[in-house]
């Protein structure tokens, strides 16, 4: 079986007021997609990797790889208007016969065990999705009124999220909707069940600078201790 890592970098990082993309900011020591792609890159599954990148910056990866020694082989592919079309176009590079990961450039600390268990479950299952339960409240906004909701029938969706290739294939092959927020709910559109599978709270998506400063604490100390870390 052949396993793929689509890496969706294409985000501009306007949430965190930085003029460069996110995706490309220090995160001890190196840019924090190169954390992503070394997750996947070293973990037990070892997908081919699939960089969704925006044309703009090819250059720059290519000089922040240079800088940074940075070897591990990636296919680059331009990205979409839409987060839609840019998987879209990871997809036209993956095998049919495969299973393929889509992953957020900005969660770099994606463990080995969520990487693993997704591919094998996706695997038999068809499509996998990490989620998490939410440790702060939840309300439901009607309106100016709001009501409460059961935060254990409210799930948090992380990445990646894992799927077989032609399911997956089939499933973008629809006309693009703004109600598709992930490609859970694409494949889903498309009738097809996803499964649930537990996530991980350090599987953080880097989106404010205090989450930068969260996902450093989280490499180091993996770093010092590997048992408990991403890896």
């Amino acid at each position: 079986m052949k396993y793929y890592a689509i890496i969706v970098a294409g985000g501009s990082g306007s949430r965190m007021n930085s003029q460069i993309p996110k995706q490309f900011l220090l995160l001890n020591g190196k840019p924090v997609l190169m954390h992503t792609i070394e997750a996947f890159h070293f973990s037990d599954i070892k997908p081919k990797i699939i960089l969704v990148l925006n044309a703009e910056f090819h250059l720059l990866w290519k000089e922040l790889c240079d800088l940074h020694n940075f070897t591990i082989p990636c296919t680059i592919v331009n990205n979409g208007t839409e987060r839609f079309h840019s998987v879209k176009n990871g997809l036209g590079l993956a095998d049919d016969h495969s299973v393929i990961a889509v992953h957020d450039a900005v969660r770099p600390v994606v463990s080995n065990e969520l990487i693993t268990r997704s591919f094998y479950l996706a695997d038999h299952c068809g499509a996998v999705i990490p989620v998490v339960t939410s440790k702060d409240s939840v309300r439901l906004k009607e309106g100016n009124d709001s009501i409460t909701l059961n935060r254990e029938d409210v799930v948090l969706v992380q990445t990646p999220q894992v799927f077989k290739a032609e399911l997956l294939k089939n499933a973008y092959n629809q006309k693009y909707s703004k109600e598709f927020t992930d490609d859970a709910s694409v494949v889903e559109k498309a009738g097809h069940h996803i499964t649930l599978t537990q996530g991980d709270y350090k599987n953080i998506k880097i989106t404010y600078s205090e989450d930068l400063e969260l996902a450093a604490l989280y490499l180091e100390k993996a770093k010092k201790n590997p048992a408990n870390g991403p890896d």
